[in-house]
Order: structure tokens, then sequence, then C-alpha cells
């Protein structure tokens, strides 16, 4: 019976460890399509389910992992043929399903996207399910009408996943860009991505007694939560829209009605797990035609880092730990 390589938690004796294990193919879950997995990166998610976060993952052993980019082993559907590059993020991938963090996943087929073909596998990972988060704030912003002309756009946590992907779409689709993180002496590093203005977190991180604050933003992607996002709201300008992706800073939101009725500010969350996969596919194509701009090669150069599968399970402690800067892309075949 075929084995393959996964990274593996469990609990033992109360604490939950990680470990890259061999597994079977046999001992997949059922679905209609298997995929020897080539990359795969590693995501907040992830790391939340390799400490037994029941919030994620209910229950374990479980191989974590809610990226993944590789080529079609079998099939018993008939859209997908043995040998087609393909792309799976979200659903329950890695969550309560096993991930992406292995050589193999099973999956059913509604769950695939067909890789686009201006993108690699590998180029697919670099963006993952945090650029392919950016690219939807991204994307919900230009819906509703925001444009460079109407002022600075911020990007909260703009270190992570996906405020390093936003600040990088936003700057080359003409925006003027300012990228809010905590850790400000990695300044430079933002502005290679494209930031024109590099804020301090602690510029909107206490709590403001006051209902409104001194408009600034013509839009914000916020990937954090928390006092951040309510300061945000009540520091945009009026009629701009605000995105909200993330809850690192917490998953508490206190505000007031007035940015809302006052200000007429859209507030728009963003969900990349559950959304249907024809908008997926159009996410992803976008990335690969219209948003492939010419300097891909700074953000993937200045945004991953390559590891092995067998150094996942260091590399999702950095992560909580708030330690990592950009993205982890694991190279499962490494």
């Amino acid at each position: 019976m075929k084995t393959f390589k996964a990274l593996w938690i469990e609990k033992i004796d109360g604490v939950y460890t990680k470990s890259i294990a061999q597994r079977k193919i046999d001992s997949l879950p059922e679905g209609e399509v298997l995929i020897r997995v080539h990359y795969s990166s590693l995501n907040y998610k992830d790391a939340l389910s390799s400490r037994g976060n029941k919030g994620v993952t209910r229950t374990y052993p479980h191989t974590p992992g809610i990226d993944a980019a590789g080529v079609v082993e079998s099939s018993s559907s008939a859209v997908f043929e043995v040998g087609d590059e393909v792309i799976v993020t979200g659903y329950d991938l890695g969550m309560n399903t096993s991930g992406g963090l292995a050589e193999y996943i099973r999956v059913p087929a509604d769950w695939v996207v067909p890789k686009p073909k201006n993108l690699s596998l590998r180029d697919a990972m670099v963006f993952g399910t945090a650029g392919f988060t950016a690219a939807m704030s991204v994307d919900t912003l230009l819906q509703v009408g925001l444009a460079p002309s109407q002022g600075a756009v911020l990007v909260t946590g703009a270190t992570g996943g996906v405020g390093s992907v936003a600040v990088w779409l936003l700057a080359n689709l003409g925006f003027e860009v300012a990228a809010l993180t905590s850790r400000i002496d990695h300044s430079a590093w933002l502005y290679k991505l494209g930031a024109k203005e590099v804020v301090a977190a602690e510029h909107l991180l206490h709590p403001q007694q006051k209902p409104m604050l001194k408009p600034e933003w013509a839009g914000v992607v916020d990937c954090v939560g928390g006092e951040i996002l309510s300061n945000a709201l009540k520091s945009t300008q009026y009629g701009g829209s605000v995105t909200c992706c993330g809850m690192v800073q917490s998953a508490e939101l206190n505000t007031s009605v007035f940015p809302f009725i006052l200000r007429g500010i859209n507030l728009m969350g963003i969900d990349s797990v559950e959304l249907p996969l024809q908008f997926k596919i159009d996410i992803w194509n976008q990335l690969a035609d219209e948003w492939r701009f010419e300097n891909f090669d700074v953000l993937e150069s200045e945004l991953v880092q390559e590891i092995a599968l067998d150094a996942s399970p260091n590399a999702l402690e950095t992560i909580l730990d708030n330690k990592h800067r950009g993205r982890f892309l694991v190279n499962c075949r490494a």
C-alpha cells in the first residue's frame, strides 16, 4: 500500500505535538480527485490547528494545510484528468479534512480549481490563501468604486501574508498605500513592495473614546480586527470602504453607528473559504492575467521563504510567535 509524508498533529499526554509521519494513501478521506501536492504554504489557521485549536480542527490526529497546488494522480470526475495541474484552497481542506501539508490530498472535485496557464504551481502558492484573500479584498474595494484619485488606502497588518500582497496589488494598481505595522523595523521591505508610507500600529492601536476621528483613508484593507479596525473605521473618509478579513489583534469590534450614518462608510467582510468555485476561478484567473504585474519577481523574492515539508513544524511556531514576515512557501517534494 502506497505511503506518503505528511505533517502529523497528535495529542500525547495532553500536549499537541508536531511531527512528519508516513501515512497510507488509503487513509485519506473520500473524494473524486487524488492530487500529488507539489507546493503548499503556511497560514495562521494552520498554526492554530497545529496547537489543537478546536475552533479550527475538531478531531486529532490531523494534517493541517489549507493550501495545495499539485497534479491530479487519479480522478473519478469528468472534469479532471490524470496530469492536470490544479489548485485547492479553502472549503474544509486542512481544517477537518486532511490538508495540504503533505505529499497527497484527496478532495471533492468541486473544491478543485484548474490552474491558470500563466501561473506555475509554485506561483500559485506564492499567493496561496493569503494572496487570494488580499486579491478578494482589493477586488471588493474596486467593485464599490474605489479609485486612486480618492486618496490613500490603508493596509493593516502589512507585514503579514494578506497585508503584504495587498500592499503590492494596490501599489501596482496605482494607489497610494499606507502600510500599518507593529514591526516598523521592516519599513524598507514594505517600501520595496510599493508602500508610499509606513504607519506605526500605535497610530490606531489604542481605544479612542471619540465616535469619529480625523478622516485619513479613502479605503482600508484590514487584516487584524480589534481596536485597529475600530479606529480605521472612525478615520475613513466620507463614502470610503473598509474590508475585514482577519482577527489576529482581536475578534471584538467596538464601534458606534456614527461612521456608517455620518460618513456613509461601507464595512465589507471577506471570506475566501466557502466562496463559490466559479468566483474562486475568476480571482485566480485575474491574478494570472490582468494582475500578473511585471514586478511579480519582486513580490516573489521579497514575500516568500521556501522551506521543505520537514521544516514546517518549526515554521508554524514562528507564525504563532509573530516572528515571521511575509509567507512560508512549502515545497512538498523536497
